[in-house]
């Protein structure tokens, strides 16, 4: 038999030096095992190595995964069924060598990679500061004169708050929308649509007038909150937390952010001839108007849609997520696999299933519990601090430092949680750690602790229950294979889970100052079930894990068939734990 060979794809004319940079052609004799040689082209060269033929051809219905390749060689079937399973998988192994294949470089996928972390995540992330910082100013807003000017009873305060969560809850059913429009257009609306509804908030005279404008910003900011899952399309499962890290991580920047701009406006917004509050909204709302014209050219509906890629960086950032399942244990065809999610045929069934399956309820338990803190600590921080002693000015700067260190634990957390492939680790440790600081802000009430011990035991609750965020919201998406599946997942995960600010906005109403027991003893509380949730969730992912493991490796050992090609083709889908 003639030696294997494997050419790499060539670059583009244009693209000279991607071709230069591509080694020789490598070839491998068939007496050295080609199966193996395979494996060390692509562990060491970094090759993706890709049946084009087994793409090419339509499969055949009722077929498993490897029947491509036994229909590339029957006239060797009888040989390799007397050799028995692992000489069948060999033969076939080298059967496939000897057809086309579609390679790319380690160098060329970080490159890719790289380039969809500095333009792509990082300006969904700027979005999502802008989003945070709209939703999350009502709190520097009273400090600033808001609840004064229109005569706000504290528990008409209460209502603002409560009435962006129920909007926002009745309308995160529009996640799975990423893959029923093309995104950059739906992306660019919802933005252009919260920055008018903002900014409208600063010219507000009244109750009723404010307190529509906060509904219809929730639902703005609800059809925004999909972007984990539309990350998912260009990022692989091992790769996506430090994404969803970078994204979430805007939250506390815009918050820390938020606080210093409030403090500057307070100070000098006087000088203006409007009032403080008003020019905060207005300061901090209108620029998403002109971010949202950029986001519709910037932001790709795919990979193979992105204006900022060469046509060859376009081609690698597709063939890369070829390895993620689409279905359970099912690929996409050469064919599906270039063609914009929002023109595939939706998968009901696959939706439906994610509406039967505990472990979507399991993340929205938690997700539920981190937002019962997430939703509040950020809108109340400048008045817990306040209460604390401090004179306003004071209070909104010093809102702004466990912000910031939120910002870097979220960072953090984020990259070991995929370096270390782990999930449910890196979620009880913040859950536990939320829960110590709120412990102890909770008994200061008791104890009488002085203000600065109060005050240091804020940075690790901000810092937990951001990365606890960050860690669900990525957990929840890995854990459903088909896009359908991570839509309908996602949607779930913010109708069960935002309904947490209900609560979280009510726990500390100003007749509690300043201690806020009850608030801080409710949110501990909540941490605590955090903890517990994820770690029930790691038992039942490891039972599946192992279930899984178990059932295939029978099915291969009763029809003697090996893999070829792909986990993609064959291996069952195994969650991250």
């Amino acid at each position: 038999m003639a030696p294997a060979t494997y050419l790499p794809v060539e670059a583009d004319d244009e693209h000279s030096s991607a071709r230069e940079q591509t080694p020789p052609k490598t070839t491998y004799s068939d007496d050295n095992d080609d199966d193996d040689g395979l494996e060390d082209l692509e562990a060491k060269e970094g090759y993706e190595l890709r049946d084009l033929n087994a793409v090419a051809r339509p499969r055949q219905q009722g077929v498993a995964g490897g029947s491509a390749d036994k229909e590339a060689g029957d006239d060797d079937d009888d040989e390799d069924h007397e050799g028995g399973g692992a000489v069948n998988g060999r033969a076939r192994r080298r059967r496939a060598s000897v057809q086309s294949y579609e390679l790319y470089t380690p160098d060329e996928e970080r490159r890719v990679r790289r380039k969809l972390d500095t333009r792509l995540v990082l300006f969904v992330a700027l979005l999502y500061l802008m989003s945070f910082l709209d939703r999350s100013n009502i709190g520097n807003a009273r400090l600033a004169g808001l609840t004064d000017d229109l005569h706000l009873s504290d528990d008409q305060y209460q209502w603002l708050l409560t009435a962006f969560y129920i909007s926002y809850i009745l309308f995160e059913w529009m996640t799975i929308c990423y893959q029923l429009f093309p995104p950059h257009i739906y992306i660019s609306c919802c933005v252009f649509a919260w920055g008018v509804l903002a900014a409208l908030q600063a010219v507000t005279t009244n109750f009723a007038g404010i307190l529509v404008l906060r509904a219809l910003l929730g639902i703005g900011e609800a059809a925004f909150v999909g972007i984990p899952f539309y990350l998912s399309f260009f990022f692989r499962q091992d790769e996506l937390a430090f994404r969803i890290g970078l994204f979430i991580s805007a939250a506390p920047l815009a918050t820390s952010f938020a606080s210093s701009l409030a403090w500057l406006i307070v100070r000098f917004g006087d000088q203006t001839g409007i009032a403080s509050w008003r020019l905060l909204l207005l300061v901090e709302g209108f620029p998403a108007c002109l971010i949202a014209a950029w986001a519709w050219r910037w932001i790709p509906d795919a990979p193979q849609t992105a204006r900022w890629l060469t046509s060859r960086e376009r081609r690698v950032a597709t063939l890369r997520m070829r390895k993620e399942a689409d279905g359970d244990g099912g690929a996409l065809s050469g064919s599906q696999s270039t063609i914009p999610r929002h023109k595939r045929k939706f998968n009901w069934r696959e939706a439906l299933r994610t509406l039967k399956d505990p472990k979507a309820y399991l993340t929205a338990g938690m997700f539920f519990c981190c937002n019962v803190a997430f939703s509040s600590m950020p809108v109340f921080l400048p008045t817990i601090v306040h209460s604390m002693g401090y004179s306003t000015l004071a209070s909104q700067g010093l809102s702004a430092p466990p912000f910031l260190f939120a910002f870097l634990a979220v960072l953090t957390t984020a990259f070991l949680s995929d370096r270390l492939r782990s999930r449910s680790g890196p979620m009880i440790f913040h859950a536990c750690l939320a829960m110590a600081g709120y412990i102890l802000l909770a008994v200061a009430g008791t104890l009488r602790f002085g203000h600065l011990v109060r005050y240091l035991a804020v940075f690790p609750i901000c810092a937990g229950f951001f990365s606890a965020v960050t860690i669900v919201i990525t957990w929840t998406v890995n854990n459903q294979p088909s896009d359908e599946g991570k839509g309908t997942g996602m949607a779930m995960l913010n109708v069960i889970g935002q309904m947490g600010p209900l609560l979280g906005t009510r726990l500390y109403p100003d007749a509690e100052g300043p201690y806020y027991v009850k608030g801080m003893s409710v949110c501990a509380v909540a941490m605590a079930m955090v903890g517990i949730l994820a770690f029930t969730l790691r038992m039942v992912l490891k039972a599946e894990n192992a279930r899984r493991k178990s059932g295939w490796r029978e099915a291969e050992e009763e029809e003697g068939e090996a893999l070829v090609g792909s986990r993609s083709k064959s291996e069952p889908f195994i969650y991250l734990i």
